[in-house]
């Protein structure tokens, strides 16, 4: 039987129902859009790391029945409180009917949500050096703004596919930032510019999201140098809550629900970070 999870985990309880809150805000963002929206009847204080699902109140489906889509995992990029309830920031791409539908959200439509879910970040000894991937820069930056917050000076390290990608990296202060093809900071991986930092501070502590192939470079670089890291992983998820069962994981422990006992893990507990059923659509 699996250990309960400790009272000291990151993760604020998600009331048990879904409801709808308002978008305020929608805009372009290079590659991606970034929408906010009002949830009043949500927790104010979700943890960075932890993830709603997302559906739009309406118009939510394809074919001529417009038969519904499953809703979406999103981590928050941001939250702001907002009387008694938060705003709430999400840092899309649309890569399929889903996220597209996401990505057409106007101002005063509802977005259907269930969340705060999940174990976010957890806070670690050492220099704080974060690292995100593309779309995996919408955890990173909450997990930034609640470090700056506490007064720490974390490293943000940010990796790309191209100029219009990396316009995400306009949302951090003072970011390193690497793209594939050298159109915007250095021609790198972020795994490089991870390489190097940790050669010159092997005290660090690394907080890391993005694709599946970046977070096990990140595994096996921590790993290599005895350097402890959390990493937020994503795979396939249905309900967001354990009960589908669509999201269960390997780690060194066995078989768990990431929906549950992440998205956030120890990388310790991973042999690998590359597993099948990532990606949203």
């Amino acid at each position: 039987m699996k250990p309960a999870p400790a009272e000291t985990e990151p993760r604020t309880l998600a009331p048990p129902e879904r409801r709808v809150a308002t978008v305020v805000a929608n805009r372009s963002l290079g590659a991606y859009r970034l929408f906010s929206a009002r949830d009043s009847g949500g927790p104010p204080d979700p943890r960075p790391g932890q993830f709603y699902m997302l559906a739009t109140a309406e118009r939510w489906g394809g074919g001529a029945d417009e038969r519904p889509y499953l809703p979406r995992a999103f981590s928050f990029a941001r939250a702001r409180r907002a009387g008694e309830g938060v705003e709430l920031d999400f840092l899309l791409e649309a890569i399929g009917p889903g996220t597209d539908r996401l990505g057409s959200l106007e101002p005063g439509e509802g977005l259907a949500l269930v969340g705060p879910l999940g174990v976010g970040f957890r806070a670690g000894a050492g220099s704080p050096v974060l690292v995100g991937g593309g779309i995996g820069a919408a955890p990173v930056l909450a997990l930034d703004d609640e470090l700056r917050a506490s007064g720490a000076e974390p490293t943000v390290l940010l990796g790309f596919r191209s100029a219009a990608h990396a316009e995400g990296a306009t949302l951090f202060d003072h970011p390193e930032v690497a793209t594939d093809d050298g159109s915007v900071g250095r021609q790198a991986l972020v795994t490089d510019l991870l390489a190097e930092r940790l050669d010159a501070d092997p005290d660090a502590t690394v907080y890391a999201c993005g694709p599946p192939p970046m977070l096990e470079a990140v595994r096996a670089l921590c790993a290599d140098r005895e350097v402890p890291a959390q990493l937020a992983l994503e795979s396939g998820m249905a309900c967001g809550f354990g009960a589908c069962f669509g999201c269960v994981v390997p780690t060194r422990e066995g078989y768990i629900r990431l929906c549950l006992e992440g998205p956030v893990l120890e990388a310790n507990r991973l042999e690998s970070a590359l597993f099948p059923g990532a990606g949203h659509a």
